[in-house]
């Protein structure tokens, strides 16, 4: 069901996208550009044309996929996260490596004298 909601949101989508570019715009009229148009502020209150009415559906169609999509992703229960945990976090997870027995521990590593490091000396 949901492959079909998928195919459906995406096939609206392109739909949409071609609608609304094939449309022209309410000031597209060449008069409008020097301020010779008739229009009202927000446009002609004329008769919606087909396009108009397509665009209507589509866009409906596209937000009740968009909320279904939603809602059933929101509901499937995540196994892991894909987002990395913070390092200490990640450190408690991990376990120690270990050393067979009777190994030498290595010796310390000899840090230089520096005035952040008196005690080095």
């Amino acid at each position: 069901m949901t492959t079909v909601i998928v195919i459906l949101h995406i096939i609206v989508c392109f739909a949409l996208i071609l609608i609304v570019l094939l449309q022209t715009g309410k000031g597209a009229s060449m008069g409008a550009a020097f301020g010779g148009s008739s229009q009202t502020i927000f446009g002609s209150s004329g008769a919606t044309t087909f396009l108009t009415k397509i665009t209507t559906v589509a866009a409906a169609v596209f937000m009740l996929t968009s909320l279904l999509l939603a809602f059933y992703y929101s509901s499937i229960p995540r196994s892991r996260s894909v987002v990395p945990t913070s390092p200490a976090a990640a450190a408690q997870q991990r376990p120690a490596p270990q050393v067979p027995a009777g190994t030498p521990a290595a010796p310390a590593p000899k840090v230089p004298a520096s005035p952040a490091n008196p005690a080095a000396k």
